[in-house]
Parts: C-alpha cells; structure tokens; sequence
C-alpha cells in the first residue's frame, strides 16, 4: 500500500472523529434537556413522546442521522480506492474538502443556521459526486 492510497484514511478518521463528536454533543444536550426539564414516565411511552420530549433538544440527533445518510457513499467508495490503488492526490483532496464540508454542515445544523447548512449540503454532496465519477473513470468503467 503506498503513502498515498493510505493517505486516504486520515480524512476517513475525520470523519469517525466528528460523528462521535456529533454524538458526544447530542448525550451532552440531551442530559442537559433532562437536569432542566425532568422527564416523567408519560414523556418515553413510545417513539413519538419521546421525540416530543427531545425536541427542544432535536437537532444535534438529527445532524447524527444525517452522518449516516450520504457520508454512507463516502464510506464505500473509501475502501474501494484502498482496493484498487485508485486512492490518487485528487481523490485524498477531494475527500478532505468532503470531510471540512461535512463538518460545516453540522456546525450550522446544530447551530439552526439553515442557510449556511443548506450551502454545506449541495456542496458536500458535489464533492461526493465528483469523488464518484473520479472513481468510475479511472477504473475505465470495465474490469480489468
């Protein structure tokens, strides 16, 4: 494995770092929710009491969900580049420009900055798509 195709891992770290940060903030403000405004047993009898009663507190979880919506491609096309040796400078700058992408995004997520979120969103999603297409070019769309 060469330097560069294992360069491709430290953004992939990034990314693992920031969803368990996202996660980290989500348990923080849920306890917070739960010191200030104690829960009863009414507020998790099933799903939807639940969410209501996080819902104050809704947007670093939906940010969470989101980490495993479209960074999901992101996470297979990693170990396919690692596979074939297709990990190149382009698909590792790529992928640290995602990564910074998706960290803005759920900065103004968790933020209520909806704007700016919106703006992360196509972006990152351009950045993947390019990742992609980069992909399927340089594989030469046949099996070699």
């Amino acid at each position: 494995m060469t330097m560069m195709t294992r360069a491709i891992l430290w953004p992939s770290f990034a990314l693992v770092a920031l969803i368990f940060l996202v996660s980290l903030t989500l348990v923080q403000a849920r306890f917070g929710h739960m010191r200030r405004q104690r829960p009863r047993a009414t507020d998790f009898v099933d799903s939807e009491a639940s969410r209501a009663y996080f819902r104050p507190v809704e947007r670093p979880a939906a940010n969470l969900a989101n980490l495993f919506e479209m960074p999901v491609l992101y996470f297979a096309l990693v170990p396919l580049l690692l596979i074939t040796g297709l990990a190149t400078l382009a698909q590792v700058s790529l992928a640290w420009v995602y990564v910074a992408l998706r960290a803005g995004h759920s900065i103004a997520h968790i933020d209520g900055r909806v704007r700016p979120r919106f703006l992360f969103f196509v972006a990152s999603h351009a950045v993947l798509a390019a990742m992609w297409v980069g992909f399927a070019i340089d594989t030469g769309f046949s099996a070699r």
